[in-house]
């Protein structure tokens, strides 16, 4: 993602600072999209898929941490989790307006984790927004502090009806605690449900995904820029395999707004084979994903084939 490191300091306070791009004209992504779609496995279709808008609106984000005041190490970063919402279907031949910030630095066990927000309207109406959040470890918030920092993005008013905070269940990701102290919850053993699928990717996984999105870090393009940083090869973006399962969702299964969640747990080493279940989200047993709201839904799970190893985990849910 980058190759800006950072010493840990003692607080972590964000820049007020919104990046925006306006009047994007999207006719020129045609190409792009027909090859995302080829490598993620999306039908081929002028609509842009909540995976491709996250593409499209990364460049921005990764502006706001390259800043030489962003306060933590982009080289190293860990993503943690997705959030994003499609309020309506965006064409190729849509103009848009593309915000990126950085909010929410707080606490974690290991470190400090921050949100990065894009955002991306039509004519002035949101279309588009999407939550990642990092973790940066080696850094404490200002204070010692838990709760989130004062600065907490834009005017709201200017998304109104996007998409809210969403704590992650207990358990699912490694800052949550049940005794708030830092130290994680126990829990039974994970068990896998019977898969759907089961994926066979390959070392060329990593460059090509990272050819179509941007995303060209070491620890994906091959084993030796994997190994510099404690891998035991190349391991594959957790954005392909949670862009991977909202393809298999379909465009049709998803509908023309919804939300796309994904926590991410231990990475795919490629090459590798996955074993994946895609299912309704009324049929998930009690602790297997993210509650979701009464609207149904889908969720997904995958995991190391023919073993526990836990990759990733989400939802997708018609809005």
């Amino acid at each position: 993602m980058g190759s800006v490191t950072k010493r840990p300091r003692a607080g972590v306070v964000l820049p007020r600072v919104v990046y925006r791009v306006a009047d994007v004209d999207t006719t020129g992504v045609a190409a792009h999209l027909a090859d995302y779609q080829g490598v993620v496995g999306e039908p081929v279709s002028d609509v842009l898929p909540a995976g491709f808008l996250h593409v499209l609106t990364f460049p921005l984000a990764t502006a706001v941490m390259v800043r030489p005041d962003f306060p933590l190490g982009l080289l190293g970063m860990v993503h943690l989790r997705n959030t994003a919402r499609v309020f309506r279907p965006v064409g190729v031949g849509d103009r848009l307006e593309i915000r990126a910030w950085a909010e929410h630095a707080r606490a974690h066990r290991r470190g400090v984790q921050v949100d990065l927000v894009a955002e991306a309207f039509a004519g002035g109406v949101p279309v588009y927004r999407g939550v990642s959040t990092y973790l940066a470890k080696g850094f404490s918030v200002r204070d010692g502090a838990s709760t989130p920092s004062e600065w907490a993005g834009p005017d709201r008013a200017a998304s109104e009806g996007a998409l809210p905070g969403r704590e992650v269940p207990d358990g699912a990701m490694p800052d949550r605690a049940a005794d708030g102290a830092g130290r994680p919850a126990s829990r039974a053993p994970w068990v896998p449900p019977l898969p759907t699928a089961r994926w066979r990717l390959p070392r060329s996984i990593g460059p090509e995904y990272g050819a179509v999105s941007g995303d060209r870090n070491p620890i994906h393009m091959s084993a030796l820029g994997a190994k510099a940083f404690g891998f035991p090869r190349a391991i594959a973006h957790g954005m392909y395999t949670a862009a991977r399962a909202l393809a298999e969702v379909g465009p049709a299964r998803r509908g023309d707004a919804y939300e796309w969640t994904a926590e991410f747990f231990k990475p795919v080493l490629l090459p590798g084979s996955v074993d994946v279940a895609i299912r309704y989200a009324s049929d998930a047993g009690a602790g297997a994903a993210p509650a979701v709201g009464p609207e149904g839904g889908f969720v997904y799970d995958a995991w190391r084939a023919g073993r526990t190893t836990r990759h990733l985990t989400g939802t997708v849910t018609p809005l």
